[in-house]
């Protein structure tokens, strides 16, 4: 990057948080999103928005491209900066500004961990409900522009449906507010629901006014345990034919109960072909009723062993199962590659059937776990990255899983988004009008195309391979 540019830069953050080393760049070249590197030319980590306005205006007027960034946690390649640039990291900007309980709204700024959220919420009787497989370490920030999900998603929704406001600074270094704690507000186009889910390419988010609900009363967990994958669909049916709304509904096939089995003892039957977690909270009365009625549907669609934990910590640790899922996977071989595709909850059994047929076909080791409630599966393959060969399988085989979920009705993705993982396929679901409609947005907001560059849009036809890192020179 030019002296001069970098002069300015640490004008605006301080040096301190200028980092242009190769080995500070390097930690920024990556996600979570297996194979995908690029080096940003500087990683800056801003205190305030006045400094992103003014790095934004540096770099509008350099033709500098700009990442944000929370934790990197996301799966779809999002955070990596493909064409280099100003990676923006925002973990010195995690204040909790406010608990309004007279509104039941949270205001916050993008880098403060999810948990941290829940934990201080919780403290008052409050409750935010998405709960990401990374609520530990991601930041809400990165939740907002992926518009994050979680076991919670059937009962509650995503978090589209708990922002109500957000600050944020446009490319030219505008600082723009939409939304804030109104219950009722249709004042011109929503746009806090646009830069909900833009992964970055619209604007950099720096703080967040989030809708609270009051915290259950009480929950309790079950298990239940199938021979065949139909008749754990059968019962997912068949709770909510009947009205019952759990707050999660979890399941696992076969392969992925075996690992997480040998990763967590449980004594989990390893002979069932899928089991479900079904978690339902509210009052103690309507819970203890809607657990009688839960326990009697899933005998009926052909459960062979139901349980239901004695206690909120035996629930928990059922409950971790599930969570701890994809760690469980990644310990079996050196790369994990998970995806999700959803389909609607009533096309369950068949997109599992498809996906292990798909992954027969191409010979590769595919693991089914997900939101069972919601339709949102995550197929997860366990590959090497080294095994070129392998890869391209892989690559082929998750485009058939992608092209079956649209057949059925479904999605590329439920929560993880798009970035580069899914940019070739968006098309299948959007269509090409859907896709020169949104390219119009991104230029209305982003006319030289620095937001996120390479993300949401595929600029040719490459998939999942790894891409080299390199450096990368700007100019006015």
């Amino acid at each position: 990057m030019d002296k001069e540019v970098l002069r300015e830069l640490r004008a605006i953050s301080g040096a301190a948080y200028v980092l242009d080393s190769e080995m500070e760049r390097y930690a920024y070249s990556y996600d979570s999103t297996p194979l995908y590197r690029a080096m940003p030319d500087v990683v800056i980590q801003p205190a305030e928005v006045k400094e992103i306005a003014a790095i934004l205006k540096v770099a509008s007027r350099h033709r500098i491209p700009i990442v944000s960034r929370g934790s990197g946690t996301n799966l779809s390649g999002g955070t990596v900066p493909l064409e280099g640039g100003i990676v923006l990291h925002m973990s010195r900007m995690h204040q909790l500004k406010e608990i309004d309980t007279d509104n039941l709204t949270a205001t916050f700024e993008s880098g403060l961990i999810t948990a941290d959220l829940h934990r201080e919420v919780e403290a008052v009787g409050l409750f935010y409900p998405p709960d990401p497989g990374s609520l530990r370490v991601s930041t809400m920030g990165g939740n907002v522009a992926e518009c994050a999900g979680g076991m919670r998603g059937l009962k509650y929704g995503v978090t589209k449906d708990y922002v109500m406001g957000i600050q944020a600074v446009l490319p030219d270094g505008s600082i723009v507010s939409f939304g804030g704690k109104n219950a009722k507000d249709v004042a011109g186009y929503d746009i806090t629901r646009l830069l909900v889910g833009s992964e970055g390419t619209l604007a950099v988010i720096t703080e967040i006014t989030a809708k609270l609900l009051p915290l259950p009363e009480t929950k309790r967990t079950i298990i239940a345990f199938y021979r065949e994958m139909v008749d754990a669909a059968k019962a997912v049916s068949a709770m909510i034919a009947a009205r019952i709304i759990p707050a999660s509904l979890e399941f696992l096939d076969q392969k992925t109960m075996k690992v997480v089995e040998a990763y967590t003892p449980l004594g989990l039957p390893l002979d069932m072909a899928a089991m479900l977690l079904i978690q339902q909270d509210g009052p103690a009365s309507q819970v203890e009723q809607d657990v009688e009625r839960i326990l009697s549907l899933c005998k009926t669609s052909g459960a062979v062993q139901v349980d239901v934990a004695k206690d909120d910590e035996e629930g928990e640790k059922l409950m971790s199962a599930r969570r701890n899922a994809l760690s469980a996977l990644a310990r079996v071989k050196p790369t994990t590659i998970l995806e999700d595709a959803t389909v609607p909850r009533s096309r369950l059994a068949q997109m599992v059937t498809e996906i292990n047929r798909i992954a027969d076909h191409y010979g590769v080791d595919i693991c089914t776990f997900g939101h069972a409630g919601d339709g949102n599966l995550h197929p997860t393959c366990l590959t090497d990255e080294r095994d070129t060969e392998e890869i391209e399988r892989v690559e082929q085989a998750f485009a058939e899983i992608f092209h079956a979920a649209i057949r059925l009705g479904g999605t590329v993705t439920g929560e993880h988004g798009v970035g580069i993982a899914k940019a070739k396929y968006l098309d299948l679901k959007i269509g090409e009008a859907g896709m020169e409609l949104m390219k119009r947005v991104k230029a209305a907001f982003d006319p030289h195309g620095i937001m996120n560059p390479g993300k949401m849009f595929a600029k040719d036809a490459r998939r999942r391979v790894v891409i080299q890192t390199h450096e990368h020179v700007h100019g006015n």
